[in-house]
């Protein structure tokens, strides 16, 4: 066979052929990474410089740990978020999706487990938000305790003198958040399914 007839054709299927095969890539970037700087779990690769959207029916976890951080994406601007680490957390569904610009135009990446194919479990989360929505309920809470001292989460501390939160228990639902970066130790995602789309819906 001629090699130009093996050629993909030049165009829109190329593309979109390249799309799919970034999306295992990115998944791992998104919510498989694990980095720990100065004994701090948290991101220690440069973020995007773009949030995208995490959100779930229900979260709970026995323990919750918080403060202040700042994420630096790669052409080196510094972004402030609430770092919240999350001890073994369990979450009813997990939906992750991100708008990504492309020759196309923007598509949506888009990851999604749980749900009735059972709960996602996760060990160490920790998430670098902007924000974060839902109707929670905490046990034994520490609001301004020292963040060096923060001990719910294993490994996820702050610096001397900076100010932290954490409860013994946690449990959210209707969880809606726009994160910078998310990384845990353990991911365990039942009914994975991951969608790359022009047209595709967010999270929320």
């Amino acid at each position: 066979m001629n090699e130009d007839n093996r050629r993909p054709p030049e165009g829109r299927t190329a593309w979109r052929k390249a799309a799919v095969l970034a999306v295992p890539a990115l998944a791992a970037v998104a919510v498989m990474a694990v980095g720990m700087a100065e004994g701090v779990l948290a991101s220690s690769f440069a973020v995007s410089g773009s949030a995208f959207q995490v959100s779930s029916g229900e979260l709970s976890s026995n323990g919750l740990a918080s403060f202040v951080e700042v994420d630096r994406s790669a052409d080196g601007a510094a972004r402030p978020v609430a770092l919240l680490g999350i001890g073994n957390a369990t979450l009813s569904d997990i939906c992750q999706s991100a708008q990504v610009p492309t020759p196309l135009g923007p598509v949506v990446f888009k990851l999604t487990a749980g749900g009735k194919a059972g709960a996602v479990r996760a060990s160490n989360l920790v998430l670098d938000s902007e924000d974060l929505t839902g109707d929670a309920s905490f046990g034994r809470v520490e609001i301004g305790r020292d963040a060096s001292t923060l001990d719910t989460v294993p490994g996820v501390r702050g610096k001397p003198g900076q100010f932290g939160l954490q409860a013994s228990e946690v449990s959210v639902t209707g969880v809606r958040s726009h994160a910078r970066s998310a990384t845990g130790g353990d991911f365990k995602l039942k009914g994975l399914a991951l969608n790359v789309s022009l047209d595709g819906k967010a999270c929320f």
